[in-house]
């Protein structure tokens, strides 16, 4: 019923043009742990009315098989900026559907009148006693995809197996209800409630519970930009800045108002670096400001960037970020605890490819650490399980700039991250010392961690699957690698097959999963090195990383070390020539 994507397939149709319409019908998106991520388009492969109605027709009956109280407690639902006119699609336009197709059952939504960040949902998820939340967003893809992201009702992204009954729902639902089309109907219904005022207040009061330095921040001199990359952050970074006494961030005036089309960039990916940050670095020069923070456009993930006493623009990567913001929230907290016992109650957690400075700090200071799978959906999961035991968990992370540092939020959230973060940068400055200063402090007492990450693109699954069984048949059936050029390879864990050459009967301790590539590779220097696919995009990723203890002070020889044992990887293990990889800079 939706005209355009309509016209698409009749025109198709007409030039009988096989190829496209097999694109378009010849597999369902799949419903995974990140829920929905594709194009926004015609067919059953792409988000559209359709796809939209059937998804959350699916979720509904699988809720209201574990919750008898649904019609009770009811769920929420957010959407970002995006829009796609050629097909009609939009966030908002989703979202709607969405909202229509629970209230058609009795269900209450709490459906957000406006665009928002994504940490708002699982935030309202938790704070209302929600069965489920959904946030309609494709974070920082380009800008023809769209998503369909999903938060059970502890507020954290879904695990498995849910994802698999809400397929198997999907698949059982497919047939629209009737009036699934007629959006409208949900603007009179009682079923329908607006927590957007009510959140932009209770949010911003509970992250005020990170705020220790008021004073300081009420009188520093030190100056920030702000980028929400045409996406959703401007509005709540500003009302972040002014919940913590900061005066407000310089929003880079081209960025800030939210563009379906992110004219200004490339990728609106903060994650690529120095491309997306052209205008951040051209605002902060003509305005005198020492600090960048970069929102991706859902606002989930954050990106900072620093002037250095040369003149040069230092991007933290996202490892480095999560060492500063880990030691700053366990100073913080260090600080204001009236009993000291109590850091065996407190936890930091971070995902198996990104750094372990965290560990290294908690082994110091004497509280726990542990890493989970890639993916905020094991953070967040982790981290209300040790919250109910009545653990601590102060601050989660992972390399791909993406932070928790608010138990409110069970999820990365770019918005609470960027405000923390300039507090941190403003306290810093009373003592004269700039961020990157201190992160080689972080580094000196408890030990450089240097590290280094990359991808190939690969569209081919193919070819893939083929790179990995390489790996897995290196010398003969089923041999690992015992190098990798120079480097010795000293341990192995393949969380594909649940391998783990350390543990004693060979089984790896995190979950394994067969339909996502991940091998780890330790190697006698000390360097450890993971090759995984991506989820939601068509890449094989790497992760590398040397640790030194402290007092090894020599960072040029560890980085020679590093950057060596990454070409060997890529050389000897990815093969780019020979399986035609497309590296990351192409």
């Amino acid at each position: 019923q939706n005209p355009k994507t309509y016209a698409i397939v009749k025109q198709l149709l007409a030039e009988g043009n096989a190829g496209e319409l097999q694109k378009y019908f010849g597999s369902r998106m799949e419903f995974g742990t990140a829920g929905l991520r594709a194009a926004m388009g015609a067919g059953i492969s792409h988000m559209n009315d359709l796809t939209i109605i059937q998804t959350t027709q699916g979720f509904c009956r699988y809720l209201e098989k574990n919750f008898s109280d649904l019609k009770k407690r009811g769920v929420v639902i957010g959407f970002d900026a995006r829009a796609h006119l050629s097909s009609g699609g939009s966030s908002k336009r989703f979202a709607r559907l969405a909202a229509n197709t629970f209230i058609s059952q009795g269900v209450p939504v709490y459906l957000f009148s406006d665009i928002i960040p994504t940490p708002f949902v699982p935030y309202t998820v938790t704070h209302l006693k929600l069965c489920a939340g959904i946030m309609v967003t494709a974070s920082h893809n380009p800008k023809q995809d769209n998503g369909y992201k999903v938060y059970w009702e502890n507020g954290a992204q879904i695990i498995s197996p849910h994802d698999k009954g809400i397929s198997q729902a999907i698949e059982e639902n497919q047939e629209p209800w009737p009036q699934a089309w007629d959006d409208k109907l949900i603007d009179s219904s009682p079923l329908l409630h607006d927590p957007y005022a009510m959140v932009n207040k209770e949010y911003f009061k509970d992250i005020q519970k990170q705020c220790f330095y008021r004073n300081i921040n009420k009188v520093t001199n030190l100056k920030f930009v702000h980028t929400s990359v045409h996406g959703v952050g401007h509005k709540f970074v500003q009302l972040a800045f002014k919940a913590f006494d900061l005066s407000p961030p310089f929003a880079v005036p081209e960025q800030k108002d939210p563009d379906p089309d992110f004219p200004t960039v490339k990728y609106p990916n903060p994650e690529e670096g120095k491309g997306v940050l052209t205008l951040s670095f051209a605002l902060a020069e003509k305005d005198g400001a020492r600090i960048i923070l970069a929102n991706d456009p859902d606002a989930d993930r954050l990106a900072v960037a620093e002037k250095q006493e040369s003149g040069e623009w230092k991007v933290f990567s996202g490892n480095e970020l999560g060492a500063l913001l880990g030691w700053w929230i366990f100073t913080c907290w260090k600080n204001n605890s009236s009993d000291t016992r109590a850091v065996k109650d407190v936890y930091m957690l971070s995902s198996t490819v990104s750094s372990k400075i965290l560990r290294a700090i908690a082994l110091k200071e004497g509280f726990h650490f542990e890493e989970t799978l890639t993916g905020f959906k094991w953070m967040g999961n982790r981290a209300k399980q040790l919250m109910d035991q009545g653990k601590a968990v102060l601050f989660a992370f992972e390399e791909a700039i993406g932070y928790m540092c608010c138990p409110a939020v069970l999820d990365k959230d770019g918005v609470s991250a960027a405000v923390i973060t300039a507090e941190m940068a403003s306290f810093l400055a009373t003592r004269n010392l700039s961020l990157s200063q201190q992160l080689k402090a972080v580094y000196d007492e408890y030990g450089f961690h240097i590290t280094k990450a990359s991808y190939f693109i690969c569209h081919d699954p193919k070819v893939i699957q083929q790179l990995f069984d390489n790996l897995r048949n290196f010398d003969g059936k089923n041999t690992y690698p015992k190098s990798c050029g120079r480097f010795k390879v000293s341990g192995i864990r393949d969380l594909t097959t649940g391998y783990d050459s350390s543990q004693p009967d060979q089984k790896a301790i995190l979950p394994t999963s067969k339909s996502s590539q991940m091998i780890t590779f330790t190697f006698a220097n000390g360097g450890v090195a993971t090759m995984r696919t991506s989820g939601t995009e068509p890449k094989i990723k790497y992760y590398s990383e040397l640790c030194a203890p402290p007092g090894n002070s020599d960072v040029e020889q560890l980085k020679k070390e590093l950057d060596e044992l990454v070409n060997a990887l890529e050389k000897h293990f990815f093969q780019p020539e020979k399986n035609k990889l497309q590296r990351k800079t192409e």
